[in-house]
């Protein structure tokens, strides 16, 4: 069975409300009744939808999208289930390590069902988030990916201007640990584990990149 975990790119679809994250638009192009066939042009940020972070997205000189290991992003994966946590929440390295258990693959998932937010601003300013404690432990027990049914990993409140700006996107990419973000469907796993396919799209000197990500399950 396959499960998509992908969100729909379609215009005007909700992005991150900054100038350096483009909203989606789709243009049609070539038309049946005019060039026979259709085309579309896309405009979309390296961090639209569904997305993988490469390190370059925090970490000045790190690898770009294009040269990160593929073998990061597909394999044994597990969700790990957080819907009962209130609106911003942390995640302590005691309730992960607690969640998680003693044996667990190099892919972790975090469930908030944080999709039904996906229409609201509250998407971005409510959601749970790890501590750098519960990072830095992710960094030392060789897990190589994180993923999110949220925005992001950090704190909604330590964004730019902050006294402290995105420190688990630095403590994660600045050891390689790759970001899946705005992934849907979690729900839909069955609680066991599962094959991740979350391959980016191979863009040159790429902070981030769109990702089809879907759960392969036995």
């Amino acid at each position: 069975m396959i499960i998509d975990l992908t969100m729909t790119l379609r215009e005007g679809i909700m992005t991150f409300p900054v100038h350096w994250h483009p909203v989606v638009e789709i243009t049609q192009l070539g038309r049946f009744e005019v060039e026979g066939r259709e085309t579309r042009k896309i405009t979309l940020g390296t961090h639209t939808g569904t997305h993988v972070d490469a390190p370059r997205h925090f970490v000045p000189k790190g690898a770009t999208i294009e040269n990160t290991d593929l073998d990061i992003y597909y394999g044994p994966a597990r969700v790990l289930d957080f819907t009962h946590l209130p609106d911003k929440t942390e995640i302590t390295r005691e309730m992960l390590v607690e969640r998680i258990g003693r044996d667990f693959p190099s892919r972790i998932l975090f469930r908030y069902d944080w999709e039904r937010r996906l229409d609201s601003l509250k998407y971005y300013t409510d959601h749970p988030y790890l501590s750098e404690e519960a990072c830095e432990w992710i960094v030392e027990n060789g897990i190589r990916l994180v993923g999110f049914d949220a925005p992001m990993p950090d704190d909604p409140r330590n964004g730019r201007g902050s006294e402290r700006d995105s420190p688990n996107h630095t403590i994660l990419l600045r050891a390689g640990v790759a970001i899946l973000e705005y992934l849907v469907n979690l729900s839909q796993i069955p609680t066991k584990d599962f094959i991740l396919s979350a391959l980016p799209l191979k863009i040159e000197e790429g902070d981030g990149a769109p990702v089809r990500a879907i759960a392969i399950v036995e």
